[in-house]
C-alpha cells in the first residue's frame, strides 16, 4: 500500500510563457538580456527591442530591434512591456500607452515613477494590468517586494539608507583611495555606475526618486518629488574630509522617512556616520536599506545598487513574478488614510561657507559652535530643514548632517501635531 496516495498534494501554480517587447538596449536592457539567457528557469522570451538610435552597432540579429514604438505596444502576442530608457517622460507614454493596450509593464525608471506613480496607480486600478518595478530602488536589493509582503501588516516607522550606488562608490574612492572627488566620479562614470547625467546622482535627486516610490509602499503616501528635499554630495569639501577622518567618521549619502504621529518625513542629505553605524561599512557600489518596525524593529538589507547586472536582476524577478500573476496590491494605502507629508523638521548639521555667504548665528534654531579654517568658516548647530535646502541652493555653502543626528519636528509640525 503506497502512503503517498493519501497525502495531499500542493496545488500546481501553472506559470506563463511570457513574450516580451524591451524599450531600450543599454547598459540595463543588456544586463536584462544576459540574465535572461542564464536564467533557463524563467519562461519568457525577448520578442522585441525598441531602440532610438540607427546603425549603432549591438550584438544581437538585426531582426530582433524596430525604431517604432508601436511594433511594441500594438503587437497583441506581446504580454509584457520591459520600459529600460533614461527619458522620464517618454518613459511614461510608453507605460501608460502599454497599460491602455492590455499589457503588463515592468520598469526600473525611478524619475519617471517617482513623478507619476499616483496616476500609474490608478491606471493599473482602471485597466487591470499591473505595472512592477522592484529595480527602480536599491538595484538588486528585494525592498519593495518585502514592504508589500513581508512588512504588510507590521507597523512601519522608518526607512533609510543609501540608496544611491554611484554616490557611495565615489565616496568610498575618495576615503579608501585618497582619490579626488572628479578622479572617483570619472571612474564611476567609465564603470556605468553614474547616470548619464551625473548631477542626478550627485545632487541627490536619483536618491530623492527612489525615496518618493520607497515612502508609496513603508506608509501607502503619494508624495510628489519636488516635495522632498535632496541635498547631494558635490558640496563636500577637502576640510569635510580632513574632519571626517581626523574624528573617525564617513560620510554617507542618506536617504531618510519616518512617521510620527499623522506626519511622513523625508529628505536626502550627506552625512558623518561613525564606525558603529550599520552604514559605516557599506562600500563601493553597494547599497544598504535599514526599515524600523514595531514588531521586527530594525532590519538591514546589502546588495549591489549600480551596474547592469544587479537592476537586470532586479527586472528578472518582476518578469518571473509576472508568469505566476503576482502584482502589488499597495496595502499600506489601503491601511493609513490621515497621514500628511512635512518638510517642518529641525535637524543638526555642520554647515561650511565662506564669508560672501553670509550665514549668522541667529539662523540657526540652537548654536552649537563655529570656527575659520583656510577662508572658510563652519557652523554646527540645529537649524530648520527648509533653511538648509535653501542654503544648499546657493554657491559656497557646504552641508553635512551631524552624526547621529537628531531630527525633531519644528514648532509648527510638534502644535500641530499636539492638537492632532
Amino acid at each position: 500500500m503506497s502512503l503517498t496516495n493519501n497525502v495531499p498534494q500542493a496545488p500546481h501554480t501553472v506559470h506563463k510563457h511570457l513574450k516580451l517587447g524591451l524599450f531600450g538596449f543599454g547598459c540595463v536592457g543588456q544586463g536584462l538580456y544576459h540574465v535572461l539567457e542564464e536564467t533557463p528557469g524563467i519562461k519568457a522570451e525577448i520578442k522585441r527591442i525598441c531602440v532610438k538610435h540607427r546603425g549603432k552597432a549591438r550584438p544581437l540579429s538585426e531582426d530582433l530591434f524596430t525604431f517604432e514604438a508601436a511594433d511594441i505596444l500594438n503587437d497583441p502576442d506581446i504580454d509584457v512591456v520591459v520600459e529600460l530608457i533614461d527619458d522620464a517622460d517618454a518613459a511614461f507614454a510608453i507605460v501608460k500607452s502599454a497599460l491602455e493596450n492590455g499589457k503588463a509593464v515592468v520598469t526600473a525608471n525611478k524619475k519617471m515613477l517617482a513623478e507619476h506613480l499616483e496616476e500609474i496607480y490608478r491606471l493599473q486600478q482602471q485597466y487591470g494590468k499591473p505595472v512592477l518595478y522592484e529595480g527602480s530602488v536599491c538595484g538588486s536589493i528585494p525592498i519593495i517586494r518585502n514592504l508589500e509582503e513581508y512588512y504588510d501588516n507590521d507597523l512601519l516607522t522608518g526607512i533609510e539608507g543609501i540608496f544611491n550606488g554611484s554616490t557611495n562608490y565615489i565616496l568610498t574612492k575618495v576615503f579608501d583611495e585618497r582619490s579626488s572627488y572628479a578622479e572617483a566620479l570619472k571612474k564611476a562614470q567609465e564603470l556605468g555606475f553614474a547616470e548619464s547625467d551625473p548631477s542626478l546622482d550627485v545632487k541627490g535627486f536619483d536618491p530623492k526618486f527612489k525615496l518618493v516610490v520607497a515612502i508609496a509602499h513603508t506608509f501607502g503616501v503619494f508624495i510628489k518629488p519636488e516635495d522632498v528635499i535632496n541635498i547631494g554630495i558635490d558640496r563636500i569639501s577637502d576640510l569635510d574630509l580632513k574632519f571626517a577622518r581626523e574624528n573617525g567618521y564617513g560620510i554617507k549619502l542618506i536617504a531618510r522617512a519616518f512617521k510620527l504621529e499623522n506626519r511622513v518625513y523625508g529628505f536626502v542629505a550627506p552625512q558623518f556616520v561613525e564606525t558603529i553605524h550599520p552604514l559605516y561599512a557599506v562600500r563601493n557600489e553597494y547599497n544598504a536599506v535599514q526599515v524600523q518596525s514595531a514588531f521586527a524593529e530594525q532590519q538591514l538589507f546589502v546588495g549591489k545598487g549600480a551596474g547592469s547586472y544587479p537592476t537586470g536582476s532586479a527586472v528578472l524577478s518582476d518578469i518571473s513574478a509576472l508568469t505566476y500573476d503576482y502584482r502589488y496590491e499597495y496595502k499600506k494605502l489601503h491601511q493609513l488614510h490621515d497621514l500628511q507629508f512635512s518638510n517642518k523638521l529641525t535637524v543638526e548639521a555642520f554647515v561650511s561657507f565662506t564669508e560672501a555667504n553670509k550665514i549668522a548665528i541667529s539662523d540657526f534654531e540652537e548654536f552649537q559652535s563655529g570656527y575659520a579654517a583656510n577662508g572658510t568658516q563652519y557652523m554646527v548647530g540645529k537649524v530648520s530643514l527648509e533653511k538648509l535646502a535653501a542654503w544648499s541652493k546657493q554657491d559656497g555653502i557646504g552641508i553635512i548632517l551631524a552624526p547621529n543626528a537628531k531630527l525633531t519636528p519644528s514648532r509648527q509640525d510638534k502644535k500641530a501635531l499636539t492638537v492632532a
